[in-house]
């Protein structure tokens, strides 16, 4: 079992404050920070591309977590790689996932896959030896602040079911509403990584807030 990994997405930070966001972010106990990169086609908003995540790299002292919500991914990747510890990888883009799975793997980074909610968990299930980590999206992605949608517990559980059934390895991370009370339901499912924006950035204290994230109980 993965010990549980608490991911804030910097996509509910002040971005006006970016730098003292991250600093504050991190001190309050953040194991990874997660970047939404948007292209404006695969979903429907437009977020921040490499030379943002340039910055956040400059301060970051936890790893990024880069997750490519874009048509492309085979042609942008490289361009985050010399700051990614993880990258994802929607199985819904315009490219062949599965080469470009290996490619980023190649490149000694981390490597995930991730479906919309309205995509069956059937379409990734032959990529699952590929990757490092499988990300349901708890939302319909493009915008934070999101209500939660539990139907997708159905995929967290199979995705559980999966690595134990193929003894595979791969992280188990939630996208989309997550809070105390969400974070409990994935857990249950059998997440493993939470990713939460504005239940930690927008928290008055957002060391309690990820302390209760952290707290959940185990499945």
């Amino acid at each position: 079992m993965h010990p549980i990994i608490i991911a804030p997405s910097i996509l509910a930070a002040d971005w006006g404050h970016l730098h003292e966001q991250i600093r504050a972010v991190e001190a309050a106990g953040a194991d990874w920070l997660h970047l939404d990169v948007m292209d404006g086609h695969l979903v429907d908003n437009i977020s921040f591309g490499p030379g943002f995540c340039d910055a956040v790299a400059r301060v970051a002292t936890t790893p990024l977590d880069v997750h490519l919500m874009i048509t492309r991914p085979d042609h942008y990747w490289p361009r985050f790689a010399k700051l990614a510890h993880n990258i994802t990888i929607h199985i819904e883009a315009q490219c062949d996932v599965a080469a470009t799975l290996r490619d980023i793997r190649a490149a000694g980074i981390g490597v995930g896959i991730s479906l919309k909610p309205g995509t069956p968990f059937s379409e990734i299930e032959p990529l699952l030896p590929l990757v490092d980590l499988v990300l349901i999206m708890t939302v319909e992605p493009g915008f934070g602040g999101q209500p939660f949608l539990a139907g997708q517990m159905e995929k967290v559980t199979a995705a559980r079911d999966q690595r134990t059934i193929r003894q595979l390895n791969y992280r188990i991370q939630v996208d989309g509403g997550i809070n105390h009370t969400t974070g409990q339901q994935s857990r249950t499912a059998g997440a493993d990584t939470l990713v939460a924006g504005s239940s930690i950035f927008g928290a008055p204290d957002m060391a309690a807030a990820i302390r209760t994230l952290r707290a959940v109980d185990t499945p």
